[in-house]
């Protein structure tokens, strides 16, 4: 095994690890100091941000505005991570410049940062599924992909089960329903709503948003990404074994 076989196994055995173990004291205090922020913030926030996850949720399912991008092909593994490396980092670039601008601009260009922020993570994760080689026109590959959106940034509860979902896809996937019209659309955006980008709340005080938006929307996207790219290679590895050693 190269150098770079065993870091990809370390790596990922190590990120397998975080997502099946149980909730810390520090994740249950996280959860507490969400509640108490979404006490202090108003009702018509709460709505906008809630329906701007609902309309995103949706536009994966049902649209066509991310399925431009074919599957890549006749890739061996490596060179799939670094080309999923480089969209990562242009993707960090772009949305801490995006969060650095609104957040500058007081509360509206902040409430502007969130939906240009989610639509932003969105298109990274389908270009990462596309890198990998996996095709979003079958709308069970759009699920995976909020799947991932969700481990992303779900608490850990929530996380532990979503990572059983991913882990287990195959058999999952068949169990999700033909028509993508009974998916639970509902249930999933409530979840996400639950957990996601509550640090983007602080971009949204007066002074400090522009720095808030750069520093969060960058650790954010990373943090999709390299769940994105972790979850893509436990899956790729599990269809393609000899991947590895391609």
């Amino acid at each position: 095994m190269t150098p770079y076989e065993q870091a990809v196994q370390t790596e990922l055995i190590r990120w397998q690890q975080a997502m099946q173990k149980p909730p810390s004291t520090f994740g249950r205090l996280s959860t507490s100091v969400q509640k108490r922020i979404n006490r202090i913030i108003p009702d018509r926030i709460h709505a906008l941000i809630t329906a701007t996850i609902k309309q995103m949720t949706r536009a994966v399912l049902f649209g066509v505005d991310f399925l431009n991008r074919p599957p890549v092909a006749g890739q061996t593994l490596i060179q799939r991570d670094a080309a999923v490396a480089r969209r990562i980092e242009f993707y960090k670039k772009t949305s801490a410049a995006e969060g650095g601008v609104t957040g500058a601009g007081g509360i509206l260009l902040g409430l502007a940062d969130f939906p240009l922020l989610l639509s932003l993570k969105m298109k990274m994760l389908f270009e990462i599924a596309s890198l990998y080689g996996y095709s979003a026109s079958d709308y069970r590959e759009r699920v995976f992909i909020l799947y991932v959106f969700q481990l992303a940034f779900s608490s850990q509860e929530r996380r532990q089960v979503v990572y059983q979902h991913i882990a287990n896809w195959p058999e999952h996937s068949r169990q999700l329903p033909n028509d993508i019209n009974q998916f639970d659309w509902l249930t999933f955006q409530q979840e996400y709503r639950d957990y996601i980008d509550l640090a983007k709340m602080a971009q949204l005080i007066p002074g400090i948003g522009a720095a808030v938006g750069i520093v969060v929307n960058y650790r954010l996207v990373n943090q999709l990404g390299q769940t994105a790219m972790n979850a893509y290679r436990m899956r790729l590895l599990q269809d393609s074994p000899a991947l590895l050693r391609e």
